[in-house]
Formats: C-alpha cells, structure tokens, sequence
C-alpha cells in the first residue's frame, strides 16, 4: 500500500507553530513546532494552533480504533489484555505474558506474528533478556499485543492468518470502517506502518473527535460499538502499565491524571480528561519528548485539567536537560503557546 496524498497537501513548516523549546545553560538549543488541537466532549473546538485541518498518518494513535474493531468482531477482551491489543507495551514480561495468552486464547504461537523483531523497550527486561542468551523477538516489539488480537479475531470469525495484515483483509476493512464512523472522516491517504499494518492518515481535528468520542462512550451502551470503546476506555484506566510501562509517559498520565492517552510515532499524541475535553498534536520534527508537556498543558488551559495536579506530574516526565549528572536547563513549552 502506498500514500494516496499528494505532498502539497499534508504537514508542512508554513502551517506550524511553535509549541516547546529545549533550553540549555541559558541558550535555546532547539524547538518543536506543529499544530494542535483542543475540543470539549461535543466537538467544539476550545483551540487550535497551525493546521489540525492537515493530514497526518495517525501511527499508534490508531491502535483504539484497532483494537474496537477486534472487539466488535466478537472477541471479548477484558482487563489487561483489552489495553495490550491499544498498546505501545515497554516489553516487560508482565506485558509479554498477557499477549502470550492472547495468542493462546487463539491457539496459535509467536511465529504467528507478522510485526517485526526487536528489543524491549523497557531496559530492566532488556538486560534481564541480554542475561539468559535471549534475542530480540517479535513478541518483544511495542506492537505484539496489536497483532495478537487481530490474529484472535482472525481465529474467531474465520478469517484468513496470513493476510491478516493486507488492507482488503475483512479485519483492516473492519479497523478502516471504525475509524472513518468514530472520526467522521475518510482517510486521505493510507500507508504501512512501522509494524506492518495498515496506517490511515486524517487530520487532527478528527482524531480528536474519535478519541473523544472513545472517552466518552459508556461501557453499558446498548450500542455495540460505543459499548466495546467504553470497555476499552475503562480498561485503560485501571490498567495503564498495560498501555506503556513503569516510569513512561503514557502510564504516568494515565495512573496519575485519569487521562486517556496514547502517543503514536512521528510526534502524534492524543490525550482525553475524564470530562471528554480532548487534545490531538503532532510535532512536525517527529519527537515526541515535548509531547506530553504540550498536551497536559493544554487540556489545563482549557479547565479539563487541575493545573497544580498537571506540575506535579511533570517532574516526571523526564523534562531536564542535563549537563554532565547537573541540571542545566529544560524541555519547556514555547512563551508563545
């Protein structure tokens, strides 16, 4: 599959603006611009800053409107394994166990995984690996508990394994009809994405209504659909190592703040409060180390947010800058923002 989009009409420098700046002993040392996005639970817009009308492949930031696809297609995830088939998992053996039964449940093994190989993430389990002789796995890649549910309800509807990933197989036509009913938006363009799926690139603006729409869905919905978004929203919260890891972005917003978030590659990141409130963003330079900063900041300027709740977490986040074992500057936001 390749891009449909014509250049011109995607994310560009001219559209941007300046969201965060990196400043060491004094000096700006570099910038992130791109564009962002903030509604309330009824898609009104409370800001927007660039272009959220351009295009951006969505990345892992589409993984909710996966794993509602899976759901929908009869498989019932509940808990953690519910948040692995939405996450971008640090490869802790905690999060390798629950996709392991995932692949059990569907009675198949590992070499069943089509996303490629790679190292945990997470360095405890890296070096735990490194010690007993292992190497890098697919099972070990941050998108295995993806794959593990499609391949499930690949296994539950009779579905063909290994086209599991072509975009005219009936579960990425299924992940392709959420997305399109949750954003309100037909894709511009579709890709591959790093771990082999398909990826479809929308605007922001829709990303932030299907999120939001996915934030505000009730798990006792007599709609199918709303239903599962519910079930996955709420698994998500109580289980965010699930989604990330121990000390990463994602978990700690979720376990500390009761936000809904989830980072894609490229400098994509979404974040929903618990009132609905919900912010998209993409960083033009594709890093993502300014992202979290840039999204609780907004979604507290819009009141979705307790602003000291917001400082407390951001120590955390691994914001300074370091000059040798000193601090001697900081990952902050842009005095325009």
């Amino acid at each position: 599959m390749t891009s449909t989009a014509n250049p011109a009409e995607t994310f560009s420098t001219t559209s941007a603006v300046e969201l965060a700046v990196v400043e060491r002993s004094g000096f700006i040392e570099s910038r992130h611009s791109g564009s962002a996005i903030v509604i309330d639970q009824h898609a009104d817009v409370l800001r927007s800053l660039g272009d959220p009308a351009a295009p951006v492949f969505l990345r892992s930031t589409m993984k909710p409107f996966q794993a509602i696809a899976v759901m929908n297609a009869g498989v019932g995830l509940r808990g953690a394994a519910a948040v692995l088939a939405t996450a971008s998992h640090s490869g802790t053996q905690r999060h390798v166990s629950v996709v392991r039964s995932i692949l059990a449940q569907a009675g198949l093994t590992e070499t069943a995984l089509q996303c490629p190989a790679d190292w945990p993430a997470d360095g405890a389990a890296r070096d735990e690996l490194l010690k007993d002789n292992g190497d890098k796995s697919p099972i070990y890649m941050n998108c295995s508990g993806k794959h593990a549910a499609m391949l499930l309800a690949c296994v539950t509807n009779n579905w063909p394994i290994e086209s599991y990933l072509d975009p005219e197989h009936p579960l990425q036509q299924a992940v392709l009809d959420v997305v399109e009913r949750f954003t309100g938006e037909r894709p511009v363009a579709s890709g591959i994405d790093g771990c082999g799926a398909p990826v479809h690139a929308l605007s922001l603006s829709g990303l932030a209504r299907g999120i939001s729409r996915i934030r505000t869905s009730s798990p006792s919905s007599p709609f199918a659909i709303y239903r599962n978004a519910g079930i996955l929203c709420q698994a998500v919260l109580e289980d965010g190592w699930a989604l990330d890891g121990p000390g990463r972005a994602n978990t700690i917003v979720i376990d500390k703040l009761g936000v809904f978030a989830k980072l894609g590659a490229e400098g994509v990141m979404v974040m929903a409060a618990p009132d609905g409130t919900t912010v998209a963003l993409k960083m033009l330079d594709g890093s993502l180390r300014a992202a979290t900063l840039v999204g609780l900041s907004l979604l507290a300027d819009a009141g979705a947010l307790s602003r000291d709740a917001v400082d407390e977490v951001l120590p955390e986040l691994h914001l300074d800058v370091l000059g040798g074992s000193s601090v001697v500057g900081q990952i902050r936001l842009s005095p325009t923002l």
